[in-house]
């Protein structure tokens, strides 16, 4: 009986400490990290898939995306699954998976860039085929609701994507320019530099100004991208786990307390708090006056994030803004939270 019970502590024991080793807030199991792939860089002449994994896109924004792509230097590919409309999706989810799921297998795709955002992307997460996607790496690139994609492929496949730029939202001078220099001419080391804003209005608005949060420096693996989306992920098989990782976070239209909702989120999570630097884009339409019953944009996130001792800053230039550069998720990078300065420490592409 005393060996029973010693061999069945021992066992409990034991199970304890693998759960604890396994599992994080919200019980998600963290794998070990599949070895990093990088997608072929792309050239001019390339042809470059388009999707709509979320929201339908319109058509003037279907062809605004086709005419940049091509003026660029790009051939162009789509099926008629992006012109669909099934509700406020494109298609239905089924087929808005097998669109990303044939693109990564279309050996004639050099790339794929997202036409659009929109809600959509965590519903075709468990459609995807992760199998035909290793197998068949190439660069899928957009923000807002395609964090969701970019950091689950990423997570499954080790491939690195890119939180930049989707199809209708390329036709910017500074978007253009960062979205060759990471995906056509890959460096050793590549400074992400802000934007200069050119329309005085930007000047004005305080959702645009840039001001270090906690001071410090960071290095590490690129995460994460459209808050809402890294805060819907926590508590899923495809949350992000952020230890030792820059996190990259941007909103758009939300009001202070969602923001706060949010961040409050993040911070309850233990991987959250073990991340090198916190890295904010412009979280545009999402500040207000400061009154006795409203926070601003600003005083919610030093009040959030500031107590974390992260090294932290807001105001780079990404998010639903003009100005968006193209950041490889899983590509190791260094941050300069006092400087606001962020740098690639390794081509994105192969």
């Amino acid at each position: 009986m005393f060996k029973r019970r010693s061999f069945l502590k021992s066992a409990t024991a034991l199970g304890a400490a693998t759960l604890l080793h396994q599992t994080t807030w919200g019980n998600q199991p963290f794998s070990d990290p599949k070895p990093k792939i990088k997608p072929k860089k792309l050239k001019l002449g390339d042809t470059i898939g388009l999707v709509a994994p979320g929201f339908a896109i319109e058509q003037e924004a279907l062809y605004l995306a086709l005419d940049t792509l091509q003026k660029m230097g790009f051939k162009t590919y789509h099926t008629d699954r992006i012109k669909g409309n099934y509700g406020y999706f494109s298609d239905t989810d089924e087929e808005r998976a097998k669109d990303v799921n044939e693109m990564f297998a279309n050996p004639d795709i050099d790339a794929i860039l997202c036409a659009r955002g929109g809600y959509g992307c965590t519903r075709i997460l468990d459609l995807l085929d992760y199998g035909v996607i290793e197998n068949n790496p190439k660069a899928l690139i957009g923000f807002s609701d395609i964090t969701a994609l970019i950091n689950t492929i990423y997570k499954k496949t080790g491939l690195i994507g890119f939180h930049g730029p989707v199809g209708k939202t390329l036709d910017d001078e500074y978007s253009q320019v960062y979205f060759k220099k990471v995906l056509m001419e890959p460096q050793q080391t590549l400074p992400i530099k802000n934007a200069i804003l050119k329309d005085p209005k930007q000047y004005r608005n305080s959702e645009y100004y840039r001001y270090t949060i906690t001071a410090g420096i960071g290095q590490g693996e690129l995460v994460g991208g459209s808050l809402t989306l890294v805060a819907a992920m926590i508590g899923t098989p495809y949350e992000i786990d952020f230890t030792d990782k820059l996190v990259l976070l941007e909103d758009v239209e939300e009001a202070p307390y969602r923001i706060d909702r949010m961040l409050t989120q993040l911070t309850d999570v233990e991987s959250f708090t073990k991340a090198k630097g916190i890295i904010f884009g412009v979280c545009k339409g999402c500040d207000r006056k400061r009154t006795t019953e409203n926070f601003t944009l600003r005083e919610v996130i030093m009040d959030r994030i500031s107590p974390l001792g992260i090294p932290a800053a807001y105001g780079m230039s990404f998010g639903h803004i003009p100005q968006n550069s193209t950041l490889p998720i899983g590509v190791e990078a260094y941050f300069n939270a006092y400087k606001k300065q962020l740098r690639l420490l390794e081509p994105a592409v192969g």
